[in-house]
């Protein structure tokens, strides 16, 4: 007789979490942030479901120096609305990369995480750092 097999459901107790460092230094933006938001999900691990926070977290150093192509340091927009007339705010991305270089890393992956309940917590485990230094240097086994 052929004895049947069953997938075993992942369970939150089984989630087991690490860290990862990357460094964005001379990468392209929407390439670094696609490899970022993959491993916020879970993606590569196993016991990978939709339904759970699977990820792990992910430290990003040098955002400052992340790289775009074509004409977008000085054509591309940041966008916000306070919902009252007038209040469309813009900034360019050389703008955001002076005042806020985080911001960069952080919009980028917002927008490729799942848009559900899970997205909050995801992103609560990006830490993002505009240069090399960052304080979680004891957290990593490498």
């Amino acid at each position: 007789m052929n004895a049947t097999k069953s997938t075993k459901a992942t369970k939150a107790s089984e989630i087991s979490r690490s860290w990862v460092l990357i460094d964005a230094k001379d990468k392209i933006l929407g390439r670094v942030a696609v490899e970022i938001a993959a491993k916020l999900i879970g993606k590569s691990k196993p016991y990978f479901v939709r339904n759970l926070d699977c990820g792990d977290y992910v430290v990003v150093i040098n955002a400052k120096y992340v790289k775009v192509t074509g004409h977008k340091e000085k054509e591309k927009l940041y966008t916000r609305y306070s919902g009252y007339p007038g209040g469309l705010k813009a900034k360019a991305l050389w703008q955001v990369r002076r005042d806020k270089p985080t911001d960069l890393i952080r919009i980028a992956v917002m927008g490729m995480l799942p848009k559900n309940r899970l997205r909050h917590g995801m992103i609560a485990r990006l830490h993002v750092s505009a240069e090399g230094a960052h304080e979680f240097g004891s957290k990593f086994t490498t």
